[in-house]
């Protein structure tokens, strides 16, 4: 049992090593410019991964923005409104979205999604909203906004589950004393159950964002693909994960491919620290405790 322990931390360890070697040429080359720079042109051999983080970072903020409210309503209600009948189903299907593979998204996507926002949703947003600047541009569906979108789908049931196991954990005897005080239904849900749970919430959102920021497929099929940085979400662009799943088959030169490498460590080192200090939240509140009231 602690050789099977062990083996899980040496698999991780040999990762780290394996990304820190593997990607020392473009850290002599480029230093901590590559994280800074723009350029990204792999016939000169001048490599930055700024596009592809700024691409991460947009595309997950999206997909929170989305995410978050629905999943926080769902949680609520099927913890504190749903009748018991319906509490089982309901909780199944929201966690079934989390079994359905990335491509199956990235096809729905394609299909629907992008159709959808190139004649119905993007010419609104640039009609209602154009003046903030992030609607602008040609509505061709394919892009930041369609990039967060399938994403904040995608990290629902995650946000979900996770809140609901920490709403469960918020003591009964809370919640009556909330009622007892004369407050309504919705006041005991903002006072006597959210407040108290919400370092668990905040964890479970980013534990959220460390999979959209991790996610591949569904987004290298509608994110555009394209290395530069631009304010409106209409605009195409590119993420890490994107990046190395189109790029590291075509990388001929050692620096191409050590400057890819790279950018894996770099989303690595990100997700490993988002999904602790998620788990370190989640904990906060939780205490190990089993859920309850699940019936």
């Amino acid at each position: 049992m602690t050789a099977c322990a062990l083996a899980i931390v040496g698999v991780l360890i040999l990762i780290v090593y394996e990304l820190l070697s593997r990607s020392g040429l473009s850290w002599h080359a480029f230093g901590f410019k590559f994280l800074a720079s723009s350029e990204w042109d792999p016939v000169s051999e001048k490599f930055g991964a700024l596009p592809f983080i700024y691409g991460t970072l947009v595309s997950s903020l999206v997909a929170l923005v989305i995410a978050v409210p629905l999943s926080v309503g769902v949680a609520v209600f099927t913890t504190e409104m749903c009748p018991k009948a319906f509490r089982g189903p309901l909780s199944f299907f929201v966690e079934l979205l989390a079994a359905i593979p990335s491509v199956i998204y990235g096809l729905w996507a394609m299909f629907v999604l992008v159709p959808l926002l190139s004649t119905k949703v993007e010419p609104f947003l640039g009609k209602t909203l154009g003046w903030t600047g992030l609607f602008t541009g040609a509505p061709y569906g394919i892009g930041m906004l369609a990039a967060g979108i399938i994403l904040a789908i995608m990290i629902i049931p995650i946000i979900s589950s996770i809140t609901r196991e920490v709403l469960l954990v918020v003591p009964q005897q809370q919640r009556e004393g909330v009622l007892a005080l004369g407050a309504t239904r919705w006041e005991m849900i903002r006072v006597g159950v959210l407040r108290n749970a919400r370092a668990g919430i905040l964890g479970g959102i980013i534990l959220g964002l460390g999979r959209a920021m991790g996610e591949t497929m569904a987004v290298t099929m509608v994110i555009g693909n394209r290395p530069e940085i631009a304010k409106s979400l209409f605009a195409p662009g590119y993420t890490m994960a994107s990046v190395l799943a189109n790029e590291f088959s075509e990388a001929t030169g050692d620096t191409y491919l050590s400057a890819l490498i790279e950018i894996g460590l770099a989303l690595f080192l990100v997700t490993i620290v988002v999904n602790a200090l998620a788990r370190l939240l989640v904990w906060s509140v939780t205490r190990g405790q089993p859920a309850k009231g699940t019936a």
